[in-house]
Parts: structure tokens; C-alpha cells; sequence
């Protein structure tokens, strides 16, 4: 075991091999020094591959090895449980560096200029850096490259949050993974006929590529009969979506909105091995974005609106919560009433009530998410994020909370909610129910 450091500057100890493997060039044998890394998600996700050298040897930036040592293969990039393994990918890896040798030795004059490379790939086996962007030379920042948003999943909601973020002007680029049989089954044919500029369709996860947020709307459509088996069936279809994604994209957010949206947001966050501010879920934002509006223009409430919240998880097990004062003045058929936020609540729950969920709202609801991570506006939304060590919690559960969003994902949970005992106790026991659902799913 050791620590391995991601783009993001997050540290994680994972496993990793060390060692040699034999390549015949030219009629002479060679060992080349290699270096695996295994993710939490293995065997679902593919190994991160470096070259080792020595002192004595420079790299050859080939066809599947970068400047860095990053070596690439299309094994690597066709990695699928359970017929891809270890003992293939370096059979693959022989093969290949057999085609096109990717070290070679250096003069022994040349080593001082060596040992300076030598130190910055220890650097990159210890931490992977972000061999897209440009590295930051004295002082300058890195370049932002374009705000490229993916979506996963060409059903109503995939398409809607498409159209709410081309009609937001949220992002530069936006993929559509289209993962259904036809083009005409997955909804996608209108969005071919009447094009959108900037706008993107594909079969293939390389599309979403060096993608800034990825949002994941695909639901399986199995004849499970259970309850657990529907879940489980979501499980199974994400095991071939997570790590795809995470591989293309490695530093991404991850915007989860397939259901149930905590679980899923759960199975996303071990799936992609990524920390745990960027993954996400979308929680209750979109119940919290209305129940904020009724209370100021609909209930006429004399308090700041945004000091309302709806959190805990989606639908019969969500808490409407406060960060302000317990006093409150609202108006209603011109009556003025003075109320508790208990009441308040319960008329604003009322109305929130007739409000169903369709795709367009989530659409706009996502886009809206979305919008603050691109352009790191640090506002605060309530969404499914990890929730250990709030309430008392201590298993790894995913419920909605307030949270500062930024460009990698949640910058901050605002905690003051939950010092009410009664709140408290209703997310204790959403995360208790969610916990054993997710001790009975197979990953």
C-alpha cells in the first residue's frame, strides 16, 4: 500500500505493484521497470499505469506512452469486469512494447539532466498531475480549457437537462451518451434533426472526454421485482458506466440524478474512486429552490427566504430545516399571521405537495447546479452529499444538505442546520434506513 495523489490534491492509499516485465526488441531481451496502481473500484476499473525508469533511461513518447510515463492501451481503455485482468493487461502491454520499445538508455553525461525528469515522474507515481492542462510555470495559473459538460442517459431527463443547460448558456460544449439500442428509442432523433450549436451526441464515453461535470440521468429499465433488485439493477449498469466515465474524465464532478439519488450518489463515489467533494447527487435543490420561493412570494413571509431548507432525502424522507430566527410574520388572503417555523413549514409543505417532479424542472433544477460549479459561484444548494460524521452519523451514507458549490464540487457543509434535535433525528433515521439498504447491495 501507498499514497497515491489525484489531480485534485486528495491523497488515498491504494495498492501498488512494482516490478519488471520482459519485452524481446530487435533480438535483444529487456526488463522494463513498471508501476500499477490499483483503485478502490477494482475490479471494475482498470489499474493507473506508469513507467518506472531508472536513472540510466529516458522515455520514448510513443503511440501508447505520453511524456510523463502514462502508459495507454486500448485494454486499458476497453477495461470490462470480469473478462479484463491484470495477467491480460500485461500481456497486452508486452505486446505492444515489443511494436515500439518506450525506454531507452542515456550517456552517462546526460544523467544530472535525467535525475531532475527522474524526480518529477516519482512526483506523478506518487500523484498523478493533470497531463491536459497547461502545468503552472512560476506563478502562473493553469489554463481552464473549455467548461464541457457530459450527460449520461438520452431519456426525458438526460434531454431536458440538455436543453436547460444549452438555454442557461451554462457551459461551452455539452455531450449527450446515448446508451439506448437506436437513436429513435433513446429520444435523441429530434435533437439530430433540429441541431443546437455546441451540442454534442454520441455512443462512444471517449465524447465525454476532459468533461468538467458529468451528470448521470440513466436509470435501468430490467423487469426487477423487488424494490432491492430495482436498485440493484441500477448498481449492475453503473459498474460499466462509473469507471468509463472516471477514466475519461478524471477531474470531474460528478452530478448524480438517477434513482434513488442517495444510494446511487453512494455507488458513484466507491465506483469512481474519486473524493468525496466530487461526487454529488442532486438531493433536494429543486424541492429547496420552491419551498424558498412559496415562503417569500407565495406566503408573503416577512424572513429572508433563503434561510429555509429542504434536506435529509428525496421524497416522503425530506426535513424542511432553518438557519434564522423562530419568529416569523406571513401573509395569507391578505390576513397577516404571526407563526413559528413549524407552521410556516407545514403551509409551505402543503403547497410544495402539488408540485410534481418532472423532467423539465429537474432539467432546470441540474442546469442551475451545474452553473455554479462552472463558474465557481459559492452558492449554496441543497444536495446529496457524504453526511458521515454530521448528526451523529457514522455509516457512509449520502443525504442533502446545504452545501457551498465551487468548481470541485462541494466546498463546504453548512452544519447549523442540524442542531435542531427533531432534525437531527429525522436524518438519523433516513440514514439508518439508507445504510441497510446499501449493506444489502453487491458492488
Amino acid at each position: 500500500m501507498d499514497t497515491y495523489t489525484f489531480k485534485d490534491g486528495s491523497l488515498k492509499d491504494l495498492l501498488n505493484f512494482s516490478g519488471t516485465i520482459p519485452v524481446k526488441y530487435q533480438g535483444n531481451s529487456y526488463n522494463i521497470p513498471i508501476c500499477l496502481w490499483i483503485l478502490d473500484s477494482h475490479p471494475f476499473a482498470p489499474p493507473i499505469c506508469f513507467l518506472k525508469p531508472t536513472m540510466n533511461m529516458e522515455i520514448s513518447v510513443g503511440k501508447h506512452v505520453d511524456a510523463h510515463g502514462r502508459i495507454y492501451l486500448p485494454y486499458l481503455q476497453n477495461w470490462s469486469h470480469p473478462k479484463s485482468i491484470i495477467v491480460g493487461l500485461i500481456k497486452e502491454m508486452i505486446e505492444k512494447f515489443e511494436e515500439e520499445l518506450p525506454l531507452y538508455s542515456i550517456p552517462s553525461s546526460d544523467e544530472a539532466r535525467q535525475l531532475e525528469l527522474l524526480s518529477y515522474i516519482a512526483k506523478i507515481t506518487a500523484g498523478e498531475t493533470d497531463m491536459n492542462s497547461k502545468t503552472m510555470v512560476s506563478g502562473q495559473k493553469r489554463d481552464g480549457g473549455v467548461n464541457k459538460v457530459t450527460v449520461i442517459g438520452a431519456g426525458d431527463l438526460g434531454i431536458a437537462c440538455v436543453l436547460a443547460i444549452a438555454a442557461k448558456g451554462a457551459a461551452d460544449q455539452v455531450v449527450l451518451i446515448d446508451l439506448s439500442e437506436s437513436t429513435a428509442k433513446g429520444g435523441t432523433m429530434d435533437l439530430d434533426i433540429f441541431s443546437l450549436p455546441n451540442v454534442e451526441i454520441s455512443k462512444d464515453f471517449s465524447a465525454s472526454a476532459d468533461s468538467k461535470v458529468v451528470v448521470l440521468t440513466v436509470n435501468s429499465l430490467g423487469n426487477a421485482q423487488s424494490y432491492l433488485d430495482v436498485i440493484q439493477s441500477n448498481v449492475d449498469l453503473f459498474r460499466g458506466i462509473i469507471p468509463a466515465v472516471a477514466r475519461y474524465s478524471q477531474n470531474s464532478v460528478l452530478l448524480v440524478a438517477s434513482h434513488p439519488v442517495e444510494i446511487m450518489t453512494h455507488v458513484s463515489w466507491k465506483l469512481s474512486a474519486f473524493p468525496k467533494s466530487r461526487v454529488i447527487g442532486i438531493g433536494c435543490n429543486l424541492d429547496t429552490e420552491r419551498f424558498q420561493y412559496i415562503i417569500t412570494n407565495l406566503l408573503k413571509a416577512q424572513t429572508i427566504g433563503k434561510e429555509a431548507w429542504i434536506i435529509g432525502e428525496q421524497g416522503e424522507g425530506k426535513v424542511p430545516a432553518w438557519s434564522g430566527s423562530n419568529l416569523i410574520t406571513y401573509q395569507t388572503e391578505g390576513i397577516v399571521n404571526h407563526n413559528s417555523q413549524e407552521q410556516l413549514a407545514k403551509r409551505a409543505m402543503e403547497v410544495l405537495k402539488g408540485k410534481g417532479q418532472k423532467s423539465w424542472s429537474v432539467g432546470l433544477s441540474i442546469a442551475d447546479l451545474i452553473e455554479s460549479i462552472l463558474k465557481d459561484k459559492r452558492k449554496v444548494h441543497s444536495i446529496s452529499t457524504l453526511a458521515k460524521g454530521c448528526c451523529n452519523i457514522n455509516s457512509e451514507v449520502f443525504l442533502s444538505m446545504p452545501c457551498i458549490l465551487g468548481t470541485n464540487g462541494v466546498i463546504e457543509i453548512i452544519k447549523t442546520l442540524t442542531e435542531d434535535k427533531l432534525v437531527a433525528k429525522k436524518l438519523q433515521n433516513s440514514a439508518a434506513s439508507i445504510n441497510d439498504l446499501q449493506q444489502q447491495l453487491k458492488l
